[in-house]
């Protein structure tokens, strides 16, 4: 499963699908219009009349967004932009307003809602209008220079490759030339992306420090109720507790890797050539699950099982469905099958990235996704119905609370049912007739995609923040990107990068400004939360053998956690599902346990590290 290819931020880069502008006389000088001390009722009237005219505009932009990645052309493109401008302009400007109210006595939840306006957005627009302009057309023009970008091999375009195109080439070649090819031609496109990066990044600091933040950075690392600096702790204080795992991981990855390529190119003791992993980022090494399985037959092979059913697109869907009706939860509406994309049309250009979509706060659910019909996009469509269902868990709560206790749970609960995939729930849902033997192979694909996964998950804001920051300048981009992945990862470039370069450009978060910590967090939430369902519904057994499918105590439990939406802190919520105020990655290491003690066998001969 490739946890990165997926979710569509809330609010990120928003907009609406009305053109609109500011009313007159709407600026951010109105914040001192007022000089009259300001009382508690008027705070409350203030933020009933935000959130009511902030869901229209809300519900105005899914829209537009919606009708922009489901049918790219320059008109869409424009369109967005604009309505971006308009709505990053309306809550810059009642941001500004609201401060009238800082240090007023309040009570906890409408304080809550004051500071959470400040940091709802992920790219806050500067108050000149002209550099709000140039903004909003910026990070749209990235955004689509990464959905349209293609790699011409002979310069033609009549032979061009997309980046599915190549993304299956990196997935299914062993040949090494041809997987360096591949590699080298996405990130050709990027290049020009480069420059506006660049002014982007300016522009978005600009944006953070009028709302009161360093920079764009601080913003996005004060949304986890704690302070900047304690956050960044924490992620390190989490990563150290699963380091030794991927270590172990990346050790033995690297020793096959050289059985198939030869130790000249994939050399003991060094990183590991990025394209050779299986995926075009490196992000996760599922797809050369076949160069590292633990034992050589399986049987247990999902697309294999899939595909002798005949199951289509929609029937994906429909089971990932009944897996949450099973928990105790509605169906989805009619309307959800009605509208979603479920396939690549053949007539436009569309954004295959996945994304679950709450079009009005309401009923009005949707997945857009191109999928196929293999393992990967199975689990991702469970992911993705969780964060439907989700978002229909809050739906009762206000505009300002209406979202996860913070962004690592969104993506932490749609993995969670993911991480529920298994080969008991294909024997429930009569996909198996029986259990298969016993085997390590299943718990290494979820290794290769969740435990490779987790320190990209954690350097790609790692590069942004000491981007934003200043602490890494333009003409040193491209190389601390790989100096960072190289520490975490283990891993580096199949040729020669320069400052020509903009390889960070080639991940679709970075060049849609959508913000990346949540994935690594949601990670290690996962395990956490699906060690506690586990525990409520019962299960006996090793922890990856578990399935909360059909049980309705473990559904409680979910469902009561995501009803309480942002309305209380995240180790609130936390608490509420596990019992825990801390996030903790020991959940990991109990999970997959029995693979890290077979790892470290196979590897005690190797030169492990780089």
């Amino acid at each position: 499963m490739n946890l990165i290819t997926r979710t569509r931020l809330t609010l990120v880069a928003i907009v609406a699908g009305v053109l609109m502008s500011p009313p007159l006389g709407l600026h951010r000088a109105c914040a001192d219009t007022d000089s009259a001390k300001p009382t508690a009722g008027e705070a409350k009237a203030f933020m009933d009349s935000l959130e009511t005219e902030l869901l229209d505009l809300l519900i105005a932009s899914e829209r537009s967004e919606w009708v922009k990645s489901t049918n790219i052309t320059y008109d869409t493109d424009m369109l967005a932009a604009r309505a971006s401008e308009a709505v990053m302009a309306y809550v810059s400007i009642k941001a500004d307003q609201a401060r009238r109210f800082d240090g007023l006595k309040l009570d906890a939840s409408l304080r809550r809602k004051f500071n959470l306006l400040k940091l709802r957005l992920s790219l806050p627009a500067p108050s000149d209008s002209a550099k709000r302009s140039e903004l909003a057309i910026l990070a749209t023009e990235m955004s689509s220079m990464y959905g349209k970008g293609k790699y011409c091999p002979d310069g033609q375009s009549g032979d061009c490759l997309t980046l599915g195109d190549l993304s299956k080439t990196l997935a299914s070649s062993r040949d090494f030339d041809e997987l360096k090819e591949a590699w080298v031609g996405w990130r050709s496109t990027t290049k020009p992306m480069r420059e506006k990066f660049v002014r982007f990044v300016e522009l978005a600091n600009e944006g953070a420090r009028e709302f009161g933040f360093g920079d764009l950075g601080d913003l996005w690392k004060s949304r986890y109720d704690m302070p900047p600096d304690e956050f960044e702790k924490e992620i390190n204080r989490l990563w150290e507790q699963v380091q030794p795992l991927y270590q172990q991981l990346h050790c033995y990855a690297r020793t096959q890797l050289a059985k198939k390529y030869g130790a000249d190119k994939v050399p003991s003791g060094k990183p590991i050539p990025a394209h050779l992993l299986g995926n075009m980022w490196s992000q996760d090494f599922a797809n050369i699950f076949d160069l590292l399985a633990p034992e050589k037959d399986s049987a247990f092979d999902v697309t294999g099982i899939l595909q002798e059913k005949k199951i289509d697109e929609r029937g994906v869907v429909r089971q990932a469905e009944a897996f949450f009706v099973s928990l105790g939860l509605d169906p989805l509406p009619e309307t959800f099958w009605e509208r979603s994309m479920f396939t690549k049309p053949r007539d436009r250009e569309v954004v295959c990235h996945a994304s679950a979509w709450d079009i009005d706060w309401l009923d009005d659910l949707r997945i857009k996704m191109c999928i196929e019909i293999n393992a990967e996009d199975f689990t991702t469509v469970h992911h993705e119905l969780g964060h439907n269902y989700y978002q229909r868990a809050y739906k009762r709560l206000s505009a300002l609370f209406a979202d996860s206790a913070n962004d690592g749970f969104h993506e932490a609960l749609g993995d969670t049912i993911a991480l529920s995939v298994t080969p008991a729930y294909f024997v429930k849902i009569g996909y198996l007739d029986k259990l298969p033997p016993d085997s390590l192979n299943p718990l290494m694909r979820r290794a290769l995609d969740k435990i490779a996964f987790l320190p990209f998950g954690l350097l790609v804001d790692q590069w942004r923040f000491d981007v934003f920051s200043g602490r890494v300048s333009p003409d040193q981009y491209n190389a601390h990107w790989w100096k960072l992945r190289t520490k975490y990862q283990g891993i580096a470039p199949p040729v020669s990068r320069s400052e020509k370069d903009f390889d960070p450009g080639a991940k679709y978060h970075v060049a849609a400004n959508v913000p990346y910590t949540r994935y690594f967090l949601a990670t290690i939430l996962q395990f956490q939360f699906h060690r506690a369902l586990c525990e409520v519904a019962g299960h006996e057994g090793p922890l990856h053998t578990c399935s909360i499918y059909d049980n309705k105590k473990a559904g409680k439990l979910l469902n009561d956690m995501m009803e309480m939406g942002m309305e209380k802190p995240w180790p609130d919520a936390i608490e509420a599902l596990t019992g825990q105020r801390k996030m903790d990655a020991t959940a990991i290491i109990d999970y997959f346990q029995p693979l890290l003690d077979w790892l470290e066998e196979q590897n005690k001969d190797a030169v492990c590290g780089w």
